[in-house]
């Protein structure tokens, strides 16, 4: 996995929470899926901007996923305010799955 931070420790704590966060329609966790893009740390404003994807621009579950995502980073970091936003640059594909995911998917 190849997520961008400003701050590797509080990056793992939001990939811990995020994990938690499956696509519906799979059955796997947003970060095992490599959903995830980037997670950036204002200290200063007490901001937290998270930067994911979707399997597809089409993706029914969507708002669903995009709602999970914002709602594991505000249980986790509840001082931050959470900003979320969904791209598809890069586009998603299959290579960013973990090794985990490849195994829960038997790939």
């Amino acid at each position: 996995m190849n997520e961008i931070t400003n701050d590797e420790a509080k990056l793992e704590l939001a990939l811990g929470a995020l994990k938690f966060v499956d696509d519906p329609e799979i059955g796997l966790n947003v970060v095992d899926l490599g959903l995830i893009y980037q997670i950036d740390f204002d200290e200063n404003n007490k901001k937290l901007f998270c930067s994911h994807s979707l399997t597809t621009q089409f993706c029914p579950m969507g708002e669903t996923i995009n709602s999970g995502i914002t709602n594991a980073l505000e249980q986790t970091f509840p001082d931050y305010e959470v900003e979320t936003k969904i791209t598809f640059q890069p586009p998603w594909n299959s290579s960013k799955i973990s090794e985990e995911g490849r195994e829960f998917l038997n790939m």
